[in-house]
């Protein structure tokens, strides 16, 4: 679960920001939220490597190493046309990572509808818009595309279910994305990880009491269990290795998970009756 919301009081053209990338560098990378978290950490490994990256969000990235364009997930048409000035300029690039999201906590039935089509925009429409206007150069060079989802999108998630819901959906967008450009040499996949300690947990829109009416003490729980589960999850450095592993694959899986633990952990979800996993899920999360 990853990036964080942050606020901006007027739209911006993408602008590049930082050193340029170096012309030796042997393959090209565009990571979508590479300012902070999973996509930082991501970006960080890449340039390890000797890839140029470009760092595609409302942040810049703090280093000279990674060039941004200023872009913003929730706005339509921004990606794209920062997307389209990366391939103008390289004619092509091996790997596309969608790293964005957001994540708020929230009772359905007095979410706001700002707040929740927000999350969409960031979470899966911005992840459409990214692949759409990757595809040209990504087939030029037979390249990779990465979704960061979340094991969350294969359960509920008291209060947060407008991210487990994004998440699933964009699980069923990578499945689809690799049917359909699988023949054109470009492989998508969706990496599920658990958990993971980064400041987004503490970016999350959590409802106050006023928001939350009735429900405000079970809203309390959940989140504080939540953000508990992260803080004590993996290390975004795991989630970026399993990110460049599925980069590299030759034949890599339209979805993955990231550790272990996480793989047992939503093969048990998909094997369980329903009624179980629920009532794991409201002791895990402190629900009644």
């Amino acid at each position: 679960m990853e990036e964080q919301r942050e606020v901006q009081t007027e739209r911006e053209e993408p602008a590049t920001q930082e050193a340029r990338p170096s012309p030796l560098a042997r393959k090209t990378a565009v990571i979508v939220g590479a300012s902070s978290g999973i996509g930082r950490e991501t970006a960080l490994k890449l340039c390890a490597m000797g890839y140029r990256v470009y760092n595609l969000s409302r942040t810049p990235f703090k280093g000279e190493r990674v060039r941004t364009l200023t872009a913003d997930a929730a706005q339509e048409g921004e990606i794209a046309k920062a997307i389209e000035a990366v391939g103008e300029e390289t004619g092509g690039f091996e790997l596309l990572v969608y790293s964005a999201g957001f994540s708020m906590a929230a009772p359905l039935e007095y979410a706001k509808s700002g707040d929740y089509r927000y999350l969409f925009e960031v979470n899966y429409f911005g992840a459409i818009e990214a692949i759409r206007a990757s595809a040209p150069y990504l087939k030029k060079k037979k390249g990779r595309a990465v979704l960061v989802g979340s094991i969350g999108g294969d359960m509920p998630i008291p209060f947060d279910g407008f991210y487990s819901s994004s998440k699933a959906a964009l699980a069923m967008l990578a499945r689809e994305a690799d049917l359909e450009m699988r023949p054109q040499g470009v492989r998508v996949t969706a990496l599920l990880p658990g958990g993971t300690a980064t400041d987004f947990t503490y970016s999350r829109r959590v409802y106050n009491e006023e928001e939350s009416k009735s429900y405000s003490p079970s809203v309390r729980k959940a989140s504080a269990a939540l953000a508990n589960i992260e803080q004590g999850g993996m290390t975004p450095s795991l989630v970026a290795d399993a990110i460049i592993r599925l980069a590299e694959k030759r034949n890599p899986p339209p979805v993955s998970v990231a550790g272990g633990k996480n793989s047992l952990l939503r093969y048990a979800y998909k094997a369980l009756p329903e009624r179980v996993t629920d009532w794991f899920v409201r002791r895990k999360f402190n629900q009644k």
